[in-house]
């Protein structure tokens, strides 16, 4: 079906907003630039398109599961004197490590197939590191509410109601919604300072050196560096069956098979460089968004054309600092409802990953492995000031968690996962807060 220049650029105003509340989200709660986010949003899903031959309909945007990363790096800097600011960089530099894991993954996956290299990383990993990344981020939803509380309960039932009872596009966007009508009311009883705004300019560069991942390098700090990157990278475990999850998702939603035309690897390359670049320059790590396959079911317009047009409209959008001011001027109270959400949400996608893929318990082996990597998890977060130091480098909960799962997974026999035997349990891993099923 041919669509006109003028429904095209339609639907692809359609897919941006979509994508946006959730896009924005990730900034607002790092830190990060706005302005960068949306620039590497756009461009990311432009280099996602190049990698798989113009092909699969995806939009990327900013990931949740990175969150508690940017967190126990920012911590780490503050403890050794820097500032917010002065530590997200290091954490970018370990989600650039992280992105650089796509590519060996993609490279495995090409030379000995997805069902011998997934054996390595099974839901009885995956799935608690998912659920601990929420637990361990609870602490500061629950601080942020604090602020107001009836402005995070408007938040938090605006994003139920939106995800329960809405229809169409109002099912889809719930954070997008809930942010809105938090921020307006906040607004409305003079909760919010909108001096930034009134300073910002209507137009300006989107990236600025000092937030960059090059600017560490003025003068590093190593052992800094290195516990980012240990602390990050093992995240990308659970990212990477989130992308496996979504392309099957789309695959479903489309009609086509993108696992094998163009090819997982492919897709993965897709997604691991659009991380690494964002990552070098300030932006989130990327990942691609169960809300346009939403949009894609939605409208049955399947071309990726279409998708980029959203893409373009994001970097535009980068270039405006007036808005992005606009977006940080957003109350505390706001994130707090709002996150209070989404980390639940995380948690319940890590339980959702084990159930839908009959993760056996009675195994006293899973038991183990689902024990450790809990308990490690909270229990250095909570009860070790955050990290365990080694001499070297300090090492974050998530992180000995994560690399404590795929050691024991690696060692105790009875491994008996299959990657691919159960459609639904592939696609059980997406970090979104709705997730709009291909059959509905």
């Amino acid at each position: 079906m041919q669509l006109s220049t003028g429904k095209k650029l339609t639907l692809g105003l359609q897919h941006m907003f979509a994508m946006f509340g959730a896009t924005v989200l990730v900034p607002v709660i790092t830190g990060l630039s706005m302005s960068a986010t949306l620039l590497f949003a756009g461009l990311g899903t432009l280099i996602f398109h190049l990698c798989t031959k113009m092909k699969v309909p995806a939009f990327l945007g900013s990931s949740f599961a990175f969150l508690g990363g940017y967190a126990t790096v920012v911590q780490f800097g503050m403890a050794n004197g820097l500032t917010q600011a002065q530590a997200l960089p290091y954490a970018c530099i370990g989600v650039f490590c992280a992105g650089l894991v796509y590519f060996i993954l993609a490279g495995l996956f090409a030379a000995f197939g997805a069902k011998k290299v997934m054996r390595y990383f099974p839901p009885i990993v995956t799935g608690p590191i998912i659920i601990a990344i929420g637990l361990t981020l609870s602490g500061s939803a629950i601080s942020n509410c604090t602020q107001n509380w009836w402005i995070a309960l408007l938040a938090i039932a605006i994003i139920i109601v939106c995800n329960i009872w809405g229809k169409g596009m109002i099912k889809i966007i719930p954070i997008l919604l809930g942010v809105l009508g938090s921020y307006i009311v906040a607004a409305c009883f003079g909760l919010c300072d909108f001096t930034a705004v009134k300073e910002a300019a209507w137009v300006g560069l989107p990236v600025k050196w000092e937030n960059t991942a090059f600017a560490v390098f003025n003068n590093p700090d190593w052992n800094l560096i290195i516990a980012a990157i240990i602390a990050i990278v093992p995240i990308s475990l659970a990212t990477m069956m989130e992308h496996i999850g979504d392309i099957c998702a789309i695959s479903s939603t489309v009609g086509e098979n993108f696992l094998e035309d163009p090819g997982l690897h492919r897709t993965l390359v897709g997604d691991g460089l659009a991380t690494a670049v964002a990552s070098l320059f300030g932006a989130p790590a990327n990942t691609t968004y169960g809300e346009n396959t939403g949009v894609l079911n939605l409208t049955k317009v399947y071309d990726p054309s279409v998708v980029r047009i959203a893409a373009l409209f994001a970097i535009i959008l980068s270039f405006c600092p007036k808005f992005s001011a606009l977006i940080s001027c957003m109350p505390a109270a706001t994130i707090g409802g709002v996150s209070l959400v989404l980390y639940g949400m995380i948690s319940a996608v890590g339980v959702r990953n084990i159930v839908e893929n009959n993760v056996d318990f009675k195994a006293s082996r899973n038991v183990i492995i689902a024990a450790l990597i809990l308990v490690l998890a909270i229990g250095i977060k909570y009860g070790a000031n955050d990290a365990v130091n080694l001499g070297f480098t300090s090492l974050s909960g998530l992180a000995i968690a994560a690399l404590v799962g795929i050691f024991l997974n690696a060692i105790l026999p009875g491994k008996d996962y299959e990657f691919g035997t159960n459609e639904v349990g592939d696609k059980s891993v997406d970090f979104e807060v709705n997730r709009v099923e291909s059959h509905e």
